[in-house]
Protein backbone atom coordinates (compact mmCIF):
# COMPACT_ATOMS: atom_id res chain seq x y z
CA UNK A 1 0.00 0.00 0.00
CA UNK A 2 1.38 3.46 -0.97
CA UNK A 3 2.11 5.71 1.94
CA UNK A 4 0.68 9.04 2.56
CA UNK A 5 2.81 12.00 2.40
CA UNK A 6 3.67 13.17 5.68
CA UNK A 7 1.08 16.16 7.12
CA UNK A 8 3.71 18.93 7.09
CA UNK A 9 3.86 17.82 3.28
CA UNK A 10 0.26 17.59 2.43
CA UNK A 11 -0.51 20.87 4.10
CA UNK A 12 2.39 22.53 1.42
CA UNK A 13 0.91 20.57 -1.45
CA UNK A 14 -2.62 22.24 -0.39
CA UNK A 15 -1.12 25.50 0.26
CA UNK A 16 0.67 25.34 -3.42
CA UNK A 17 -2.86 24.43 -4.81
CA UNK A 18 -4.61 27.65 -3.48
CA UNK A 19 -2.35 29.72 -4.81
CA UNK A 20 -1.81 28.39 -8.13
CA UNK A 21 -4.97 30.17 -9.69
CA UNK A 22 -3.88 33.78 -8.47
CA UNK A 23 -0.22 32.50 -9.41
CA UNK A 24 -1.02 31.31 -13.68
CA UNK A 25 -5.02 32.84 -13.44
CA UNK A 26 -7.77 30.64 -12.90
CA UNK A 27 -8.44 27.29 -14.72
CA UNK A 28 -11.90 28.76 -16.42
CA UNK A 29 -12.85 32.16 -17.90
CA UNK A 30 -14.91 34.55 -15.44
CA UNK A 31 -16.88 35.54 -18.20
CA UNK A 32 -20.56 35.38 -17.26
CA UNK A 33 -23.54 35.02 -19.65
CA UNK A 34 -26.76 35.96 -19.19
CA UNK A 35 -30.52 35.18 -20.47
CA UNK A 36 -33.90 34.86 -20.28
CA UNK A 37 -36.30 32.09 -20.00
CA UNK A 38 -39.70 31.69 -21.39
CA UNK A 39 -41.59 34.09 -17.89
CA UNK A 40 -38.96 36.63 -19.11
CA UNK A 41 -36.87 35.94 -15.79
CA UNK A 42 -32.94 36.54 -16.01
CA UNK A 43 -30.11 34.02 -15.22
CA UNK A 44 -26.46 34.34 -14.93
CA UNK A 45 -24.24 31.32 -15.36
CA UNK A 46 -20.40 30.70 -16.23
CA UNK A 47 -21.64 28.16 -18.85
CA UNK A 48 -23.32 29.66 -22.04
CA UNK A 49 -27.16 28.47 -22.63
CA UNK A 50 -29.29 28.81 -25.45
CA UNK A 51 -29.67 32.56 -26.50
CA UNK A 52 -27.37 33.81 -23.56
CA UNK A 53 -25.23 36.38 -24.34
CA UNK A 54 -21.97 37.75 -22.52
CA UNK A 55 -21.91 40.15 -19.35
CA UNK A 56 -19.56 42.10 -17.09
CA UNK A 57 -19.21 39.94 -14.14
CA UNK A 58 -19.93 42.74 -11.80
CA UNK A 59 -23.11 43.49 -13.40
CA UNK A 60 -24.66 40.08 -12.47
CA UNK A 61 -26.45 40.79 -9.29
CA UNK A 62 -26.66 38.39 -6.14
CA UNK A 63 -29.46 36.47 -6.18
CA UNK A 64 -31.69 34.17 -3.17
CA UNK A 65 -34.26 32.38 -2.46
CA UNK A 66 -36.52 33.64 0.36
CA UNK A 67 -36.91 31.22 2.77
CA UNK A 68 -39.29 32.78 5.22
CA UNK A 69 -41.32 35.96 5.68
CA UNK A 70 -41.09 37.41 9.40
CA UNK A 71 -43.77 40.41 8.96
CA UNK A 72 -44.43 42.69 6.28
CA UNK A 73 -41.09 44.55 5.52
CA UNK A 74 -38.51 41.16 6.60
CA UNK A 75 -37.45 38.69 4.92
CA UNK A 76 -34.91 35.48 5.79
CA UNK A 77 -33.02 34.41 2.79
CA UNK A 78 -31.43 30.36 1.90
CA UNK A 79 -28.29 31.79 3.06
CA UNK A 80 -29.71 32.75 7.05
CA UNK A 81 -29.14 36.36 6.42
CA UNK A 82 -32.12 38.90 7.36
CA UNK A 83 -33.20 41.23 5.35
CA UNK A 84 -35.45 44.76 5.83
CA UNK A 85 -36.94 46.06 3.03
CA UNK A 86 -35.51 49.97 2.61
CA UNK A 87 -37.74 52.93 2.42
CA UNK A 88 -40.89 51.27 4.15
CA UNK A 89 -42.40 50.25 6.87
CA UNK A 90 -45.86 48.11 7.48
CA UNK A 91 -47.63 47.81 10.71
CA UNK A 92 -46.39 45.35 13.50
CA UNK A 93 -47.49 41.72 13.53
CA UNK A 94 -48.86 39.77 16.80
CA UNK A 95 -45.51 38.07 18.54
CA UNK A 96 -44.62 37.33 21.84
CA UNK A 97 -43.32 40.96 22.69
CA UNK A 98 -45.68 42.88 20.49
CA UNK A 99 -49.34 43.69 19.93
CA UNK A 100 -50.35 43.38 16.57
CA UNK A 101 -51.43 46.34 15.00
CA UNK A 102 -54.14 46.67 12.13
CA UNK A 103 -52.75 45.88 8.81
CA UNK A 104 -49.75 44.08 9.86
CA UNK A 105 -51.14 40.56 8.87
CA UNK A 106 -53.07 41.66 5.63
CA UNK A 107 -49.01 42.93 4.54
CA UNK A 108 -47.23 39.89 5.38
CA UNK A 109 -49.63 37.70 4.11
CA UNK A 110 -49.14 39.58 1.02
CA UNK A 111 -45.55 39.20 0.86
CA UNK A 112 -45.54 35.63 1.76
CA UNK A 113 -47.60 35.03 -1.01
CA UNK A 114 -44.95 36.99 -3.28
CA UNK A 115 -41.75 35.61 -2.24
CA UNK A 116 -41.65 32.56 0.12
CA UNK A 117 -39.88 30.15 -2.09
CA UNK A 118 -39.35 32.84 -4.92
CA UNK A 119 -35.34 33.83 -5.80
CA UNK A 120 -34.98 37.96 -5.55
CA UNK A 121 -32.55 40.81 -6.36
CA UNK A 122 -31.01 42.73 -3.48
CA UNK A 123 -30.41 46.13 -4.53
CA UNK A 124 -28.69 48.21 -1.35
CA UNK A 125 -27.76 51.74 -0.70
CA UNK A 126 -25.54 53.56 1.01
CA UNK A 127 -25.83 51.66 4.56
CA UNK A 128 -25.70 47.75 4.44
CA UNK A 129 -27.29 46.79 7.61
CA UNK A 130 -28.96 48.67 10.41
CA UNK A 131 -28.15 48.45 14.22
CA UNK A 132 -29.99 44.80 14.62
CA UNK A 133 -27.68 43.72 11.49
CA UNK A 134 -29.94 42.80 8.93
CA UNK A 135 -29.23 43.69 5.56
CA UNK A 136 -31.10 46.90 4.12
CA UNK A 137 -31.86 46.28 0.33
CA UNK A 138 -34.61 47.20 -2.08
CA UNK A 139 -36.10 43.57 -3.18
CA UNK A 140 -36.37 42.84 -6.70
CA UNK A 141 -38.95 39.49 -7.59
CA UNK A 142 -37.34 37.25 -10.17
CA UNK A 143 -40.56 39.20 -12.78
CA UNK A 144 -38.89 42.54 -11.75
CA UNK A 145 -41.12 43.61 -9.48
CA UNK A 146 -40.04 46.27 -7.09
CA UNK A 147 -41.52 44.77 -3.78
CA UNK A 148 -41.09 47.83 -1.23
CA UNK A 149 -42.98 49.72 -4.36
CA UNK A 150 -45.37 47.40 -4.54
CA UNK A 151 -46.19 47.32 -0.96
CA UNK A 152 -46.58 51.12 -1.27
CA UNK A 153 -48.73 51.06 -4.09
CA UNK A 154 -50.74 48.22 -2.35
CA UNK A 155 -51.57 50.64 0.60
CA UNK A 156 -49.68 47.98 2.74
CA UNK A 157 -46.85 49.56 3.90
CA UNK A 158 -45.81 53.65 4.47
CA UNK A 159 -42.83 55.40 3.47
CA UNK A 160 -39.77 55.40 5.40
CA UNK A 161 -36.34 56.82 4.58
CA UNK A 162 -33.72 56.69 6.27
CA UNK A 163 -30.89 59.21 5.03
CA UNK A 164 -27.84 58.98 3.48
CA UNK A 165 -30.38 55.73 2.03
CA UNK A 166 -32.28 57.71 -0.45
CA UNK A 167 -32.61 55.70 -3.38
CA UNK A 168 -36.33 55.51 -4.95
CA UNK A 169 -37.35 58.30 -2.31
CA UNK A 170 -38.97 60.01 -4.74
CA UNK A 171 -40.93 57.04 -6.51
CA UNK A 172 -41.98 56.07 -3.45
CA UNK A 173 -43.39 58.83 -1.77
CA UNK A 174 -45.14 59.30 -5.15
CA UNK A 175 -46.81 55.81 -4.38
CA UNK A 176 -47.44 57.00 -1.14
CA UNK A 177 -49.50 59.65 -2.09
CA UNK A 178 -51.46 57.48 -4.63
CA UNK A 179 -52.40 54.82 -2.01
CA UNK A 180 -53.57 57.39 0.38
CA UNK A 181 -56.03 59.64 -2.78
CA UNK A 182 -57.24 55.78 -3.39
CA UNK A 183 -58.04 54.58 0.20
CA UNK A 184 -56.15 51.53 -0.61
CA UNK A 185 -55.19 49.75 2.62
CA UNK A 186 -53.59 51.67 6.08
CA UNK A 187 -55.39 54.31 4.69
CA UNK A 188 -58.63 53.31 4.85
CA UNK A 189 -58.37 52.15 8.00
CA UNK A 190 -59.64 54.24 11.41
CA UNK A 191 -56.17 53.19 13.08
CA UNK A 192 -54.40 55.47 10.58
CA UNK A 193 -56.49 58.74 9.89
CA UNK A 194 -54.95 62.16 11.01
CA UNK A 195 -55.63 63.32 14.20
CA UNK A 196 -55.56 67.39 15.63
CA UNK A 197 -52.64 67.56 18.06
CA UNK A 198 -55.18 68.50 20.75
CA UNK A 199 -55.63 64.82 20.99
CA UNK A 200 -52.63 64.32 22.74
CA UNK A 201 -54.66 65.87 25.73
CA UNK A 202 -57.80 63.68 25.16
CA UNK A 203 -55.78 60.66 24.71
CA UNK A 204 -52.66 60.81 26.41
CA UNK A 205 -52.24 56.88 25.96
CA UNK A 206 -51.58 57.16 22.12
CA UNK A 207 -48.72 55.31 20.80
CA UNK A 208 -46.55 54.05 17.98
CA UNK A 209 -47.25 55.53 14.65
CA UNK A 210 -48.94 58.13 14.00
CA UNK A 211 -50.77 61.07 11.79
CA UNK A 212 -50.69 64.06 13.93
CA UNK A 213 -51.88 67.80 12.33
CA UNK A 214 -51.38 71.16 13.81
CA UNK A 215 -49.97 74.54 12.78
CA UNK A 216 -46.38 75.26 13.89
CA UNK A 217 -45.97 78.27 15.49
CA UNK A 218 -42.04 78.65 16.37
CA UNK A 219 -38.70 76.13 15.05
CA UNK A 220 -36.25 76.42 18.40
CA UNK A 221 -32.67 75.43 17.58
CA UNK A 222 -30.77 73.51 19.70
CA UNK A 223 -27.25 71.20 19.12
CA UNK A 224 -28.54 68.33 17.76
CA UNK A 225 -32.02 68.87 16.14
CA UNK A 226 -34.31 71.62 14.78
CA UNK A 227 -37.50 71.78 16.69
CA UNK A 228 -41.06 72.86 14.93
CA UNK A 229 -43.72 73.71 17.93
CA UNK A 230 -46.74 72.50 17.18
CA UNK A 231 -47.59 73.71 20.67
CA UNK A 232 -46.34 73.53 24.08
CA UNK A 233 -47.08 69.53 24.54
CA UNK A 234 -46.04 68.85 20.77
CA UNK A 235 -42.86 69.08 18.61
CA UNK A 236 -41.17 67.69 15.27
CA UNK A 237 -37.54 67.43 15.77
CA UNK A 238 -35.31 67.43 12.71
CA UNK A 239 -31.99 66.24 12.78
CA UNK A 240 -29.33 69.04 11.69
CA UNK A 241 -27.17 66.62 9.51
CA UNK A 242 -30.72 66.18 7.87
CA UNK A 243 -31.78 69.88 7.13
CA UNK A 244 -30.42 70.46 4.18
CA UNK A 245 -33.21 67.80 2.59
CA UNK A 246 -35.97 70.19 3.76
CA UNK A 247 -37.45 73.19 2.32
CA UNK A 248 -36.61 76.32 4.83
CA UNK A 249 -38.32 75.43 7.72
CA UNK A 250 -40.10 78.57 8.13
CA UNK A 251 -42.15 77.28 5.34
CA UNK A 252 -44.19 74.87 7.96
CA UNK A 253 -45.00 77.59 10.17
CA UNK A 254 -48.40 78.82 10.62
CA UNK A 255 -49.82 76.52 8.27
CA UNK A 256 -51.22 73.16 8.34
CA UNK A 257 -48.94 70.62 8.75
CA UNK A 258 -49.54 66.90 8.87
CA UNK A 259 -46.65 65.06 11.03
CA UNK A 260 -46.09 61.10 10.23
CA UNK A 261 -43.87 58.66 12.36
CA UNK A 262 -42.99 56.93 15.58
CA UNK A 263 -44.73 59.16 19.06
CA UNK A 264 -42.49 59.86 21.51
CA UNK A 265 -43.11 60.62 24.87
CA UNK A 266 -41.13 62.26 27.88
CA UNK A 267 -42.89 63.86 31.13
CA UNK A 268 -46.09 64.19 29.59
CA UNK A 269 -44.60 66.01 26.33
CA UNK A 270 -44.82 64.86 22.97
CA UNK A 271 -42.34 64.55 19.78
CA UNK A 272 -42.30 63.26 16.80
CA UNK A 273 -38.52 62.29 15.18
CA UNK A 274 -38.50 62.97 11.08
CA UNK A 275 -35.63 62.32 9.17
CA UNK A 276 -36.94 63.36 5.61
CA UNK A 277 -39.68 65.56 4.27
CA UNK A 278 -41.54 62.92 2.99
CA UNK A 279 -43.16 62.69 6.82
CA UNK A 280 -44.14 66.73 6.80
CA UNK A 281 -47.07 67.69 4.61
CA UNK A 282 -48.59 70.87 4.30
CA UNK A 283 -52.06 70.22 3.96
CA UNK A 284 -54.82 72.34 2.07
Amino acid sequence: MKKSPPIRLRSLFLIVAAFLPILYGPAQSDEVFRWKDEKGRAHYSDHAAEGAEPTNIEAAPAVHAVKAVFDGDTVLLDNGEKVRLLGINTPEVDSPRKIGEAGGEEAKLWLQRRLTGRTVRLEHDMELRDKYRRLLAHVFADNGEHINLALIEAGLAFVDIHPPNLKYAEALTQAESGAELAKRGIWGMPDYRPKPVEALIVRPTLRGWQRLTGAPSAIVESKRYFRLKFSDRFEVRIPRENLNLFPPLETYLRRNVEARGWLSRRRGDYSIFVRHPSALTIRR
